[in-house]
């Protein structure tokens, strides 16, 4: 669907959308055993879940003009998690 809108409707807009990983925040944490968000954290190369403020990056880069040739792409934004 991100392809086809950048083709389609975004001339001159870059359209992209973005993948977040697991993300510290108390939703994401809400009923999740402790067990469990250490197995998440170790399944990505920085040890850790996203902080909100990760996230936050990858959408400022996005949304800055560095990124304009950038457009159609799903962004994972997961810290490489396997």
């Amino acid at each position: 669907m991100t392809r086809v809108f950048s083709k389609e409707i975004g001339r001159g807009i870059s359209v992209n959308a973005l993948a977040p990983g697991a993300t510290e925040t108390d939703l994401f944490l809400k009923g999740k055993s402790q067990e469990f968000i250490d197995k998440l954290s170790s399944m990505n190369a920085f040890d850790r879940l996203a902080q909100p403020i990760d996230i936050a990056r990858v959408v400022l880069f996005l949304a800055h003009n560095d990124s304009k040739w950038i457009s159609g792409q799903v962004i994972g934004a997961n810290g490489a998690l396997i």
